[in-house]
């Protein structure tokens, strides 16, 4: 198990014209009443605990009264458009919090939105408009079995809550529950670890992704997904791509290194594979047009490509890698080890 170093700042990448006419024709571009810098106006804040009152990474945001009078209509807008298009009635929705998270590179509100008819809550978030990140969400919604519901307006990102146990909780609460079958867990730790490094999402670890359980007559089905995107294919080395490399990831890790032969794993990763090369199929001109935008990139420096180009290279023994002068050419011809995109 080695230490992966993930870079303390990640610079924020403007959107590029193409990116934006790839935006708009697939309907992620849509004009919202409310946008990052809104939010940023909250006069003070009050660290937000857990269930049993440990402070969080959040904070909750303060606004004068008329202020939260405008955001509140404003934001239930939002939540309006994001799950319906605009078409859900929103007199009976209200704002309960907005948290704020000054930790990481998003710097993400987290809005709580509930339902005064039943008491019913969700959340969404809204962040700072990033080009790694806009790539990473759209390489999860074509090459993941997980949609992606989000939008895109000048300088802000709304983004869906992804509904799930984050890992590290998982890891220290639940995992070893009687009730959980960790073979199916191990098979999906190792699946989404394919996903990961076959697409470059770094940054994988446990408090990066939640697990979701879908009960199936008498067992438990697992999904890991990735809720965190910012390290779309920025950092140099390639360990970084791979979650079974961070020791947050152990107990995952032992899982299938309990339950699994190298047969066994080399066999999911192959399987792995094969359904991103029949998402990359149906998704074959979508998936086109954004990586046309992506290949013009500047998604990272110069130090950052010519390390994990090389060693990209050397690890499928593949020298097309060494071609590469950017970040979206080396995730171009990662896909294609998988399918052929001409």
């Amino acid at each position: 198990m080695s230490e992966n170093h993930i870079s303390k700042k990640k610079p924020a990448y403007p959107i590029s014209q193409p990116l934006m006419d790839y935006l708009r024709k697939y309907s992620r571009e849509l004009e919202i009443p409310v946008r990052y810098l809104d939010l940023k106006h909250f006069f003070t804040s009050i660290p937000l605990e857990d269930k049993d009152g440990n402070t969080t990474l959040w904070e909750t945001a303060m606004y004068s009264d008329s202020e939260m009078k405008e955001l509140n209509q404003g934001l239930k807008e939002i939540y309006s458009i994001l799950i319906s298009d605009g078409t859900t009635l929103i007199n009976h929705l209200s704002v309960a919090r907005i948290d704020y998270c000054s930790y990481g590179n998003s710097q993400p509100f987290r809005v709580k939105i509930i339902n005064q008819l039943n008491d019913n809550y969700d959340y969404f978030y809204v962040k700072k408009v990033d080009a790694s990140r806009i790539y990473g969400l759209e390489l999860e919604d074509i090459l993941s079995p997980n949609k992606i519901n989000y939008l895109v307006y000048n300088d802000t990102i709304i983004e869906e809550h992804i509904v799930g146990i984050p890992g590290d909780q998982f890891a220290t609460e639940n995992l070893f529950q009687e009730v959980h079958n960790e073979v199916r867990l191990a098979r999906e730790f190792v699946k989404f670890n394919e996903r990961c490094f076959i697409r470059l999402l770094g940054d994988m670890r446990s408090y990066n992704f939640v697990v979701d359980m879908t009960p199936d007559f008498d067992q438990i089905q697992y999904r890991i997904r990735a809720i965190d995107f910012d390290q779309q294919c920025f950092e140099g080395r390639k360990n970084i791509y791979f979650p079974q490399y961070y020791k947050e990831n152990i107990p995952f890790v032992n899982l299938a290194m309990k339950y699994m032969a190298p047969e066994t794993i080399e066999q999911y990763k192959i399987e792995e594979r094969a359904l991103m090369a029949k998402r990359l199929r149906v998704s074959k001109y979508q998936i086109k047009k954004l990586m046309k935008a992506m290949v013009c990139e500047e998604l990272s420096n110069d130090k950052h490509i010519s390390s994990l180009k090389k060693e990209l290279a050397k690890h499928y023994n593949e020298p097309s890698f060494l071609k590469c002068t950017k970040m979206g050419e080396i995730v171009q011809v990662c896909l294609n080890k998988v399918y052929y995109l001409p």
